[in-house]
């Protein structure tokens, strides 16, 4: 029989999209939030809207109207000890947060496996990946400080591909899904941590969700994987397409960033590709280009740090300094990365400089 989980989720907006799944298997599900968002899902729960293909309209899942039990509420007066198992779904730069930090040592020291739903793979788990030297990364980091207390065999990585917003025009509890792919989850060392998330794998893969035209399969899964290098897929995706969102002047679509010069986007995906192939990751690990291009044809709004950077974030996440590190440490460079992460330094001090003025 399969056995019922505890599962502490830091962030409610990809949060609430990994949580809408887990609740078809009936777990108990607690996520961490600002105290509005806390209030309003306690009192409403979530609606997480999924494009289905062959369907006009999206399903709109209800947190009330699913097996588990969801609550919500901020860092104070949480265990983690409580919990089977703790996602964190925050953007990096919010871990530092008062509260959050405090939050996110307690769950580092009390060792429950952990697993990370960031595009930015916490410091710890770069421990996991041989020869690579973490310690030279921290600056990549807003802080890299925060992930000093935890065991990389507690830590896993699960890559947050599928794309989702919150309407403006909606409450906070809604999030509407735009690219409904799937979240592939490396494995964690120990079996007995590994289990679990194949439970939950398992569990999403059988959800069969009724519609007046009958039972109906459901996308975004939850996929574990053996290789600690599948999550990195994502890097690739994040250097050809979001971060060349942003421009000197402004930001642009992931649509234009991948098509208006698809030979350089190209260019790109392939030198990270590359790269993570040096660092011991398959080709099969990877996502072929000609997939991602495909995909970004939808990607019809700018990516996420070029928004905060529009609206003057002070810190985004910097998965594209990162890489620029990983690959130095191999000896490569591309001259499109050295100048995306120039741009960004850049947009970042104008935002400092205007928010100490």
């Amino acid at each position: 029989m399969s056995a019922t989980y505890n599962i502490l989720i830091m962030g409610a907006s990809y949060g609430s999209l990994l949580a809408s799944k887990l609740l078809f298997g009936g777990h108990r599900i607690k996520l961490v939030c600002l105290p509005a968002e806390a209030d309003l899902i306690n009192s409403e729960g979530f609606r997480v809207r999924l494009p289905v293909r062959g369907r006009a309209a999206p399903v709109e899942l209800d947190s009330r109207r699913l097996p588990g039990k969801v609550s919500a509420r901020g860092t104070a007066g949480i265990d983690p000890k409580d919990y089977d198992l703790v996602g964190l779904a925050m953007q990096e730069p919010q871990y530092r947060s008062p509260g959050v930090r405090e939050l996110l040592d307690a769950v580092a020291r009390a060792k429950v496996p952990c697993m990370s739903i960031m595009n930015m793979p916490p410091l710890a788990y770069l421990r996991r990946i041989p020869g690579l030297e973490a310690d030279a990364l921290k600056t990549a980091y807003t802080d890299a400080g925060v992930w000093n207390n935890f065991d990389p065999a507690c830590i896993t990585l699960c890559s947050p591909d599928p794309q989702a917003i919150r309407p403006p025009e909606e409450k906070v509890n809604v999030l509407q899904v735009t690219l409904p792919t799937n979240f592939k989850v490396a494995r964690f060392p120990a079996k007995a941590y590994t289990a679990i998330l194949r439970q939950l794998q398992d569990e999403i893969e059988a959800i069969r969700y009724d519609t007046p035209e009958g039972k109906i399969e459901l996308p975004v899964k939850l996929k574990v994987y053996e290789s600690v290098f599948v999550p990195l897929a994502k890097w690739a995706m994040l250097l050809a397409g979001n971060y060349r969102c942003i421009t000197a002047d402004g930001m642009r679509t992931a649509q234009e960033a991948v098509h208006s010069d698809i030979e350089t986007s190209r260019s790109v995906y392939d030198f990270v590709n590359d790269l993570c192939v040096k660092l011991g990751a398959s080709r099969v690990d990877l996502v072929p280009f000609e997939k991602y291009a495909a995909a970004a044809q939808s990607l019809t709004r700018p990516a996420s740090a070029a928004r905060a950077l529009q609206n003057g974030a002070q810190n985004i996440e910097r998965a594209d300094k990162l890489v620029q590190l990983i690959a130095a440490q191999r000896g490569l460079h591309h001259p499109v990365i050295d100048a995306e992460v120039a741009l960004v330094d850049a947009r970042l001090e104008t935002n400092r400089k205007k928010a100490a003025a």
